[in-house]
């Protein structure tokens, strides 16, 4: 029998705003800067990925939990959300091959989560206004105290939340005699990256964020990955310098999304904390070196400079985003680095990308 809570619940914006829904039974208030995904399938992957540590999730799909939850699909070892927003959710689940449901999936994290909420007015309240702090909460009696302490939560831009995500210790996956080996900085990686190197016969070490390149250098591997993961780039001088490293020695060298932006900060190109961001599993960009045009998965608040990366002499764009014209992708012409700012491994989303992979294999072998 499906339970449905007739609790009171809200979402206080930071400005002030309220929208109200109902609770699906977590008591509690959950804090972050709130965002919206518009992808229509995925919903378990979303709220597992780490790059959205720190976050409160607007589904724009108008049902969430139909499909239940299948352990294999996390892409880390648990929810990274701070709280999850939607307008219908389903509290049975019809796939076969379910294992639970996504309510009780939720409770056992104590996620705060509610439904019944206008999405369609939420999202285009933050389209207009930009991303900011919120709360959501069960003790909408509590509004005054609930705004005061959001009014102290720190905002987005400068924060370093990599170090919240990251391994505390390394670790190895895939098979020791494979042909390469990578070594794989973790700023908050997800788990179908690492298997999508392992299907190309990489065998791959995952280091904690704080590594230095000679820790990573003693292992000898054949190349390199830097994640991605949450928060602001600009913080993470280690990681840069890490980075600077790699490119120095001409060492093989990948970043995806925060990944992608550390690589920019190391060539000195800046980045900047985008308006509202790119979050879904349909995004067009532009492949400018074949001229091919690719569906996307993408989550990210912040962005490369383009017109910086443009004048830099050893920068050349690949990739640009079609729906704004961001930089989506980069690689240097004189060193053995590149990278992008969307997603290739499609967990969840479209296959379009998945040859990044192959030509960082490329990259090592040439």
């Amino acid at each position: 029998m499906e339970y449905r809570s007739k609790n009171k619940a809200f979402v206080l914006l930071a400005d002030g705003t309220q929208f109200f829904g109902k609770s699906i039974g977590i008591q509690g208030s959950a804090f972050g800067e709130i965002c919206f995904n518009t992808g229509m399938t995925g919903y378990q992957e979303i709220f597992t990925d780490p790059s959205y540590y720190g976050q409160l999730m607007v589904t724009t799909n108008t049902h969430i939990g139909n499909y239940g939850v299948i352990k294999q699909e996390s892409q880390s070892k648990a929810i990274s959300i701070s709280g999850l927003i939607c307008k219908d959710f389903s509290f049975s689940y019809s796939r076969p091959s379910g294992e639970e449901s996504l309510q009780s999936y939720l409770e056992y994290y104590k996620l705060v989560t509610i439904c019944d909420v206008d999405t369609r007015a939420l999202v285009n309240y933050i389209r207009e206004n930009g991303a900011m702090n919120a709360v959501i909460s069960t003790k909408t009696e509590k509004e005054e105290r609930l705004l005061k302490k959001l009014s102290q939560a720190p905002i987005m831009e400068g924060l370093e939340l990599a170090s919240k995500v990251s391994t505390r210790e390394a670790y190895t996956l895939g098979d020791p005699g494979a042909k390469y080996k990578i070594a794989a900085l973790d700023l908050g990686i997800k788990r179908n990256i690492l298997n999508h190197m392992i299907e190309r016969d990489m065998f791959v070490k995952v280091f904690p964020y704080n590594t230095t390149f000679e820790e990573l250098e003693a292992w000898k591997p054949d190349g390199y990955f830097i994640s991605n993961g949450p928060g602001d780039p600009k913080p993470l001088k280690k990681v840069q310098a890490v980075a600077k490293a790699i490119i120095e020695n001409n060492k093989p060298l990948f970043g995806i999304c925060l990944g992608h932006q550390i690589i920019a900060l190391a060539n000195g190109i800046p980045t900047f904390k985008m308006f509202n961001g790119h979050r879904g599993i349909n995004h067009p960009v532009k492949n400018l070196i074949t001229g091919k045009g690719e569906i996307t998965s993408q989550n990210h608040g912040f962005a490369v400079d383009m017109k910086a990366a443009k004048v830099h002499p050893e920068i050349e764009i690949t990739h640009v985003h079609l729906n704004d014209e961001t930089l989506a992708g980069m690689r240097m012409k004189n060193k053995k680095c590149f990278s992008v700012q969307y997603h290739p491994e499609a967990g969840p989303g479209p296959n379009d990308a998945t040859y990044l992979f192959d030509i960082f294999k490329n990259y090592i072998n040439n």
